[in-house]
């Protein structure tokens, strides 16, 4: 007779393999780039592709240095250190020295580059709702708090270098 923890680790080892699956296609629509430059043809900005991720996540997350932002975009430091500079000769992006650092100059997002995320926002909530007309209250409820869990957890694992 097979024991209940086998059966129990093979299940979980499956939903494992599911959640990975589906984030992998999350993440995969997310990063697709006719997807960044289609939204931002629908919210009415011209802004180079490869800087719109970025300025989103400045006004996320910001302030943020150079090399947190190369890190959570999965590019060069170098690369995006002249990207942000293009985004900060825009008027998009202001650089302020960072209080615990003050040779850190961290990127932070201007008042123009809020009002084009914010219209970026708008064209991304009208494509959610579009998602979830479908669902009830009480699922957009649990994935709200079911995604809040899993991306904290996310952040507070260890990296598997340490």
């Amino acid at each position: 007779m097979p024991s209940t923890k086998n059966v129990q680790n093979t299940h979980m080892s499956d939903q494992i393999r599911e959640i990975h699956d589906a984030l992998i296609d999350i993440v995969s629509v997310m990063n697709r780039p006719q997807r960044d430059e289609e939204m931002v043809r629908d919210a009415g900005i011209a802004l180079d592709r490869a800087l719109f991720p970025l300025l989103v996540v400045i006004e996320r997350r910001g302030p943020i240095g150079v090399v947190e932002l190369a890190d959570r975009v999965g590019r060069d430091y170098t690369t995006v250190s002249r990207q942000v500079a293009k985004l900060e000769s825009l008027g998009l992006v202001e650089r302020q020295t960072s209080d615990a650092d003050r040779r850190v100059r961290k990127a932070v997002i201007a008042p123009k580059g809020k009002a084009m995320t914010d219209k970026v926002d708008g064209v991304r909530e009208r494509n959610a709702r579009a998602i979830f007309e479908r669902w009830d209250a009480n699922e957009i409820d649990d994935l709200v708090r079911l995604m809040r869990k899993l991306a904290d957890g996310m952040k507070d694992a260890p990296d598997p270098g340490d």
